[in-house]
Protein backbone atom coordinates (compact mmCIF):
# COMPACT_ATOMS: atom_id res chain seq x y z
CA UNK A 1 0.00 0.00 0.00
CA UNK A 2 0.85 2.99 -1.01
CA UNK A 3 1.54 5.92 1.55
CA UNK A 4 -0.85 8.29 -0.61
CA UNK A 5 -3.27 5.30 -0.03
CA UNK A 6 -2.44 5.03 3.82
CA UNK A 7 -3.52 8.49 4.14
CA UNK A 8 -6.78 8.63 2.29
CA UNK A 9 -7.66 5.26 4.53
CA UNK A 10 -6.31 7.17 7.61
CA UNK A 11 -8.84 10.33 6.52
CA UNK A 12 -11.98 7.38 6.21
CA UNK A 13 -11.15 5.71 8.87
CA UNK A 14 -10.89 8.88 11.15
CA UNK A 15 -14.03 10.11 10.18
CA UNK A 16 -15.56 7.40 10.82
CA UNK A 17 -14.57 7.27 14.44
CA UNK A 18 -15.35 10.59 15.01
CA UNK A 19 -18.82 10.60 13.91
CA UNK A 20 -19.74 7.06 14.82
CA UNK A 21 -21.34 6.75 11.48
CA UNK A 22 -20.77 5.40 7.68
CA UNK A 23 -23.53 7.61 6.59
CA UNK A 24 -22.17 10.95 8.31
CA UNK A 25 -18.45 9.86 7.64
CA UNK A 26 -19.45 9.84 4.10
CA UNK A 27 -21.58 13.32 3.99
CA UNK A 28 -18.52 14.77 5.57
CA UNK A 29 -16.02 13.17 2.94
CA UNK A 30 -18.24 13.72 -0.22
CA UNK A 31 -17.92 10.13 -0.68
CA UNK A 32 -20.51 7.59 -1.08
CA UNK A 33 -21.55 5.12 1.80
CA UNK A 34 -20.41 2.13 0.06
CA UNK A 35 -17.10 3.77 -0.95
CA UNK A 36 -16.37 4.22 2.80
CA UNK A 37 -17.18 0.47 3.63
CA UNK A 38 -15.08 -0.71 0.97
CA UNK A 39 -12.54 1.63 2.13
CA UNK A 40 -12.74 0.23 5.92
CA UNK A 41 -13.00 -3.12 4.74
CA UNK A 42 -9.92 -3.30 2.67
CA UNK A 43 -7.65 -1.51 5.40
CA UNK A 44 -8.26 -3.79 8.11
CA UNK A 45 -7.22 -6.51 5.59
CA UNK A 46 -4.36 -4.91 4.79
CA UNK A 47 -3.52 -4.39 8.66
CA UNK A 48 -5.44 -7.65 9.59
CA UNK A 49 -6.74 -6.40 12.37
CA UNK A 50 -11.14 -5.54 12.83
CA UNK A 51 -11.03 -1.78 13.79
CA UNK A 52 -15.04 -0.93 13.99
CA UNK A 53 -17.44 -3.28 15.22
CA UNK A 54 -20.93 -2.41 12.98
CA UNK A 55 -24.33 -3.15 14.59
CA UNK A 56 -27.58 -1.62 13.12
CA UNK A 57 -27.78 1.25 15.09
CA UNK A 58 -24.03 1.86 15.66
CA UNK A 59 -20.51 1.65 14.83
CA UNK A 60 -18.01 0.76 18.17
CA UNK A 61 -14.56 1.44 17.97
CA UNK A 62 -12.59 -1.70 19.05
CA UNK A 63 -9.52 -1.50 21.58
CA UNK A 64 -7.04 -1.41 18.64
CA UNK A 65 -8.68 0.59 16.17
CA UNK A 66 -8.95 3.45 19.09
CA UNK A 67 -5.29 2.78 19.50
CA UNK A 68 -4.70 3.23 15.79
CA UNK A 69 -7.02 5.89 15.61
CA UNK A 70 -4.71 7.87 17.64
CA UNK A 71 -2.05 7.34 15.69
CA UNK A 72 -4.18 8.87 12.27
CA UNK A 73 -5.23 12.03 14.39
CA UNK A 74 -1.96 13.12 14.82
CA UNK A 75 -0.40 12.47 11.56
CA UNK A 76 -4.30 13.95 10.30
CA UNK A 77 -3.15 16.98 12.36
CA UNK A 78 0.52 17.31 11.80
CA UNK A 79 -0.76 17.48 7.32
CA UNK A 80 -3.31 19.64 8.59
CA UNK A 81 -0.69 22.11 10.00
CA UNK A 82 1.86 21.23 7.22
CA UNK A 83 -1.03 23.09 4.71
CA UNK A 84 -1.91 25.80 6.73
CA UNK A 85 1.97 26.68 7.28
CA UNK A 86 1.94 26.73 3.61
CA UNK A 87 -1.15 28.58 2.84
CA UNK A 88 0.18 31.71 5.82
CA UNK A 89 3.58 31.48 3.89
CA UNK A 90 2.22 32.50 1.05
CA UNK A 91 -0.67 35.04 2.59
CA UNK A 92 0.37 38.80 2.83
CA UNK A 93 1.09 39.54 6.20
CA UNK A 94 -2.19 41.59 7.94
CA UNK A 95 -3.13 42.46 11.33
CA UNK A 96 -1.76 44.20 14.21
CA UNK A 97 1.67 42.98 15.55
CA UNK A 98 1.70 43.99 19.18
CA UNK A 99 5.63 44.24 20.36
CA UNK A 100 7.28 44.72 23.58
CA UNK A 101 10.75 45.70 24.52
CA UNK A 102 13.35 47.30 26.68
CA UNK A 103 12.86 50.99 26.65
CA UNK A 104 16.67 52.24 25.52
CA UNK A 105 16.95 49.44 23.29
CA UNK A 106 13.88 49.20 21.87
CA UNK A 107 14.12 53.46 21.02
CA UNK A 108 17.62 52.58 19.83
CA UNK A 109 17.41 49.18 17.41
CA UNK A 110 13.64 48.05 17.48
CA UNK A 111 11.82 51.11 16.18
CA UNK A 112 13.93 51.64 13.43
CA UNK A 113 13.23 48.31 11.74
CA UNK A 114 9.63 48.50 12.88
CA UNK A 115 9.53 51.83 11.07
CA UNK A 116 10.89 49.76 7.61
CA UNK A 117 8.52 46.71 8.90
CA UNK A 118 5.40 49.35 8.59
CA UNK A 119 6.33 50.98 5.26
CA UNK A 120 7.21 47.64 3.06
CA UNK A 121 3.80 45.99 4.76
CA UNK A 122 0.67 48.45 4.46
CA UNK A 123 -1.75 46.17 6.17
CA UNK A 124 0.25 45.42 8.95
CA UNK A 125 -0.12 48.27 12.07
CA UNK A 126 2.04 47.60 14.88
CA UNK A 127 1.19 48.63 19.10
CA UNK A 128 4.76 48.99 20.41
CA UNK A 129 5.19 48.72 24.38
CA UNK A 130 8.44 50.05 25.79
CA UNK A 131 8.89 48.89 29.27
CA UNK A 132 12.20 47.41 31.51
CA UNK A 133 9.61 45.29 33.32
CA UNK A 134 9.04 41.57 33.14
CA UNK A 135 6.69 40.75 30.26
CA UNK A 136 4.72 37.13 30.04
CA UNK A 137 3.30 37.20 26.29
CA UNK A 138 0.50 35.44 27.20
CA UNK A 139 -0.29 37.78 29.93
CA UNK A 140 0.15 40.64 28.38
CA UNK A 141 -1.28 39.52 25.23
CA UNK A 142 1.40 40.66 22.69
CA UNK A 143 2.82 38.41 19.85
CA UNK A 144 7.02 39.58 20.09
CA UNK A 145 8.77 40.29 23.00
CA UNK A 146 12.45 41.91 22.97
CA UNK A 147 14.32 40.78 26.00
CA UNK A 148 17.90 40.89 27.18
CA UNK A 149 19.53 38.39 29.18
CA UNK A 150 22.55 36.95 30.23
CA UNK A 151 21.88 33.38 29.92
CA UNK A 152 18.92 31.67 27.81
CA UNK A 153 15.30 32.71 28.16
CA UNK A 154 13.30 31.10 30.47
CA UNK A 155 10.78 30.98 27.19
CA UNK A 156 10.01 28.17 25.23
CA UNK A 157 10.18 29.79 22.12
CA UNK A 158 13.09 31.73 21.52
CA UNK A 159 15.42 32.91 18.51
CA UNK A 160 18.96 34.93 19.16
CA UNK A 161 19.51 38.60 18.02
CA UNK A 162 22.36 39.82 18.96
CA UNK A 163 24.92 39.88 21.71
CA UNK A 164 25.20 43.16 23.86
CA UNK A 165 28.89 44.14 25.17
CA UNK A 166 29.07 47.00 27.92
CA UNK A 167 31.75 49.02 28.80
CA UNK A 168 33.07 52.10 30.95
CA UNK A 169 32.67 56.04 29.44
CA UNK A 170 33.38 58.94 30.82
CA UNK A 171 33.66 63.09 29.11
CA UNK A 172 37.39 63.56 28.11
CA UNK A 173 37.26 66.54 30.49
CA UNK A 174 36.30 64.27 33.38
CA UNK A 175 39.34 61.98 32.86
CA UNK A 176 41.58 65.04 31.99
CA UNK A 177 41.34 66.22 35.44
CA UNK A 178 43.03 62.87 36.59
CA UNK A 179 45.87 60.49 36.20
CA UNK A 180 45.94 58.29 33.33
CA UNK A 181 43.77 55.00 33.85
CA UNK A 182 45.99 52.06 32.66
CA UNK A 183 44.85 49.02 34.85
CA UNK A 184 41.28 48.35 36.31
CA UNK A 185 42.99 48.64 39.99
CA UNK A 186 42.94 52.49 39.12
CA UNK A 187 39.18 52.78 39.17
CA UNK A 188 38.76 52.60 42.56
CA UNK A 189 39.38 56.26 43.27
CA UNK A 190 37.11 57.15 40.87
CA UNK A 191 32.82 57.78 41.25
CA UNK A 192 30.42 55.97 38.81
CA UNK A 193 27.47 55.85 37.00
CA UNK A 194 25.45 52.89 37.38
CA UNK A 195 22.13 51.15 36.67
CA UNK A 196 19.90 51.38 40.14
CA UNK A 197 20.50 48.77 42.60
CA UNK A 198 20.57 48.03 45.86
CA UNK A 199 24.11 48.60 46.49
CA UNK A 200 26.19 51.52 46.14
CA UNK A 201 29.00 49.41 45.30
CA UNK A 202 29.39 46.81 41.80
CA UNK A 203 31.81 44.39 41.40
CA UNK A 204 33.10 45.20 37.23
CA UNK A 205 34.51 42.00 35.68
CA UNK A 206 37.42 42.57 33.42
CA UNK A 207 38.73 39.83 31.10
CA UNK A 208 41.89 40.13 28.69
CA UNK A 209 43.26 37.28 27.21
CA UNK A 210 43.83 34.68 30.32
CA UNK A 211 43.85 37.37 32.57
CA UNK A 212 40.21 38.02 34.92
CA UNK A 213 39.70 40.46 37.50
CA UNK A 214 36.70 42.00 39.19
CA UNK A 215 36.97 45.37 40.58
CA UNK A 216 34.29 46.95 43.49
CA UNK A 217 33.83 50.49 42.24
CA UNK A 218 31.18 53.19 44.24
CA UNK A 219 28.49 54.86 42.77
CA UNK A 220 27.27 58.18 44.07
CA UNK A 221 24.85 59.09 40.72
CA UNK A 222 22.74 55.52 39.89
CA UNK A 223 19.67 55.89 37.58
CA UNK A 224 17.00 52.88 35.87
CA UNK A 225 17.49 54.65 32.95
CA UNK A 226 20.87 54.17 30.27
CA UNK A 227 20.28 57.66 28.89
CA UNK A 228 20.25 59.19 31.68
CA UNK A 229 23.62 57.45 33.11
CA UNK A 230 24.97 58.88 29.35
CA UNK A 231 24.01 62.20 29.85
CA UNK A 232 25.44 62.07 33.23
CA UNK A 233 28.56 60.95 31.77
CA UNK A 234 28.91 63.69 29.23
CA UNK A 235 28.14 66.42 32.59
CA UNK A 236 31.41 64.80 33.99
CA UNK A 237 30.00 62.87 37.21
CA UNK A 238 31.97 60.20 36.12
CA UNK A 239 32.60 57.05 34.76
CA UNK A 240 29.52 55.06 33.48
CA UNK A 241 29.54 51.71 32.66
CA UNK A 242 26.96 51.22 30.00
CA UNK A 243 25.94 49.11 27.02
CA UNK A 244 28.26 49.95 24.13
CA UNK A 245 25.47 50.27 21.73
CA UNK A 246 24.11 53.46 24.24
CA UNK A 247 27.38 55.10 24.23
CA UNK A 248 27.98 54.50 20.14
CA UNK A 249 26.40 58.20 19.79
CA UNK A 250 28.50 59.84 22.43
CA UNK A 251 31.47 58.75 21.34
CA UNK A 252 31.29 59.38 17.55
CA UNK A 253 30.49 63.21 18.57
CA UNK A 254 33.48 63.04 21.17
CA UNK A 255 31.55 63.42 23.95
CA UNK A 256 32.42 60.31 25.47
CA UNK A 257 35.66 58.26 25.66
CA UNK A 258 35.68 54.38 26.40
CA UNK A 259 37.99 53.96 29.24
CA UNK A 260 40.07 50.88 29.01
CA UNK A 261 38.30 49.37 26.01
CA UNK A 262 41.77 46.90 26.09
CA UNK A 263 39.46 44.68 28.30
CA UNK A 264 36.08 43.16 28.05
CA UNK A 265 33.92 43.33 30.25
CA UNK A 266 30.05 41.81 30.56
CA UNK A 267 28.16 40.50 27.67
CA UNK A 268 25.12 40.31 27.49
CA UNK A 269 22.19 38.79 24.78
CA UNK A 270 19.24 39.89 23.22
CA UNK A 271 16.47 37.59 22.42
CA UNK A 272 13.63 37.45 20.10
CA UNK A 273 10.17 35.78 21.96
CA UNK A 274 7.25 34.42 20.47
CA UNK A 275 4.09 32.61 21.35
CA UNK A 276 3.78 29.24 21.28
CA UNK A 277 1.46 28.43 18.49
CA UNK A 278 0.92 25.33 15.38
CA UNK A 279 2.71 28.24 13.32
CA UNK A 280 3.72 32.00 13.47
CA UNK A 281 1.45 34.20 11.60
CA UNK A 282 3.37 35.52 8.66
CA UNK A 283 3.52 39.68 10.18
CA UNK A 284 5.18 37.91 13.35
CA UNK A 285 7.61 35.60 10.69
CA UNK A 286 8.30 38.57 8.95
CA UNK A 287 8.49 40.88 11.33
CA UNK A 288 11.30 38.36 13.32
CA UNK A 289 13.21 37.51 10.34
CA UNK A 290 13.73 41.33 9.21
CA UNK A 291 14.82 42.62 13.09
CA UNK A 292 17.76 39.33 12.86
CA UNK A 293 18.73 40.58 9.77
CA UNK A 294 18.92 44.49 10.76
CA UNK A 295 20.55 43.96 14.23
CA UNK A 296 23.10 41.83 12.82
CA UNK A 297 24.07 44.12 10.19
CA UNK A 298 24.69 46.79 12.53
Amino acid sequence: MSDVENLHAMVVFAKVVETRSFTDAAKALGLSKSAVSKEIAALEIRLGAKLLQRTTRRTEVTGVGMTWYQYCARILSEVKSADLFIRQYHEEPTGSLRVVAPVTFGCQCIVPVLNQFVSANLHVSVDLDLTDRPVNLLEDNVDVAIVIRRDLPEHDHYKPLVDISWGLYAAPDYLARFPTIGRPEELTRHDFILFRGPAHTLSLPFRRDKQRRNIDVRSRFRANNSMALVNSAVAQTGIAYLPDYVAQEAVKTGALSRVLPEWEMDIYKSWVLYKHESYISPRVRLFIEALQRAVRQD
